[in-house]
């Protein structure tokens, strides 16, 4: 299994310019997740052209299109397993308030996961900074904190 490296090549700008190829499909791309939230058709569209437009970036956005591409797919996972879940409680004759304290509790906590993994890459894009840990399950290796 081989190992994927993204050095932060904001610290290496004096020797070089930055490459910045790239740099603005991923900021679209967040922008489209985001937008997500209210028009749910933009994260596919999103998903599918940092998929087209992999590989022919700067090695520091190209984090941020895995980033992305797991996100995606990620809560696509979720949302799965969760609807299956609802459909289970269905079948077992559960209470109905049951379904929907999942369906809420999923919606909140994906909302909430989306966001925050959209703030978090937005944050270091706009910084010139890969993502640390792009194929994290959480914000990518990012310490999230409410401190300033």
């Amino acid at each position: 299994m081989s190992t994927i490296s993204y050095a932060n090549t904001s610290t290496d700008t004096a020797a070089a310019p930055l490459d910045t190829r790239g740099r603005s499909l991923a900021a679209v791309v967040y922008v489209l997740y985001l937008g997500s939230i209210m028009a749910v058709v933009t994260a596919p569209i999103g998903v599918l052209i940092a998929h087209l437009r992999r590989r022919r970036n700067a090695e520091w956005v190209e984090s941020h299109l895995l980033f992305q591409i797991r996100t995606f797919w990620l809560g696509a996972l979720a949302g799965a397993v969760v609807l299956s879940a609802w459909y289970l409680l269905g079948l077992i004759g559960a209470p109905s308030w049951a379904s929907w304290v999942l369906g809420y509790g999923f919606f909140t906590a994906c909302l909430a996961w989306t966001i925050g993994r959209s703030g978090v890459g937005i944050n270091r894009l706009l910084n010139d900074r890969a993502i640390d840990d792009p194929r994290s399950l959480l914000f990518g290796g990012a310490k999230v904190s409410l401190e300033d």
